[in-house]
């Protein structure tokens, strides 16, 4: 019998819990490994991504999942290209960064409200569930695919419009492609003052 301040018990994992706990820090020890390679993680993407849809595609079912896999991701794809803090409702007094909004504001980086690794490992998360969820039949709903297909273009087209003219309003651009190059000299000798 535990006499004592009972401190102890709490912390004692069964032999099931210590190997998840265990399996667990293997699964994240190989996840923090990929965080630098986006081009080898995004090209895993597109194979699972492919795999679910060649498995829809043969299957000829479970329509209802790939809608809502489909609005998944429009909504993973607005919160990687919005920023953390939006301007419009931050309104001028906010306690976080902001975008300069006049070209005498100070430069601030784009800081989206999806980081780019959390897009990706939601986005292929879902891909796997979809694909697994495409093994049992209570998940098969008979619908009219061409409906969904349609009704998901048009919610895509409206949701776009609408990023990209808030992207418009506020100036920003949430890709950036490499290392800025400045119009210093070039790389093959210098400039010939013609």
């Amino acid at each position: 019998m535990d006499g004592g301040g009972g401190g102890d018990s709490g912390s004692v994992a069964t032999p099931v819990q210590q190997k998840a706990h265990e399996a667990w820090r293997i699964y994240q020890h190989y996840l923090d490994k990929t965080t630098p390679h986006a081009t080898y993680r995004w090209i895993g993407t597109l194979v699972v991504a492919l795999a679910y849809c060649l498995r829809v595609y043969y299957i000829q079912g479970f329509y209802i999942i790939a809608y809502g896999l489909g609005i998944y991701l429009l909504n993973l794809l607005i919160g990687f290209l919005s920023p953390l803090v939006d301007p419009e409702a931050a309104g001028g007094g906010s306690d976080g960064p902001s975008l300069p909004t006049r070209g005498s504001d100070e430069f601030k980086p784009f800081i989206r409200r999806l980081p780019e690794f959390k897009f990706w490992y939601s986005m292929t998360k879902a891909f796997c569930i979809a694909f697994v969820m495409t093994f049992f039949s209570v998940f098969d709903v008979p619908v009219f695919w061409p409906i969904l297909l349609c009704y998901w273009i048009v919610l895509f087209v409206l949701t776009m419009r609408r990023q990209i003219s808030h992207m418009i309003k506020y100036k920003y651009i949430p890709f950036s492609f490499g290392k800025q190059k400045y119009g210093g000299r070039s790389a093959s000798g210098p400039r010939n003052a013609d």
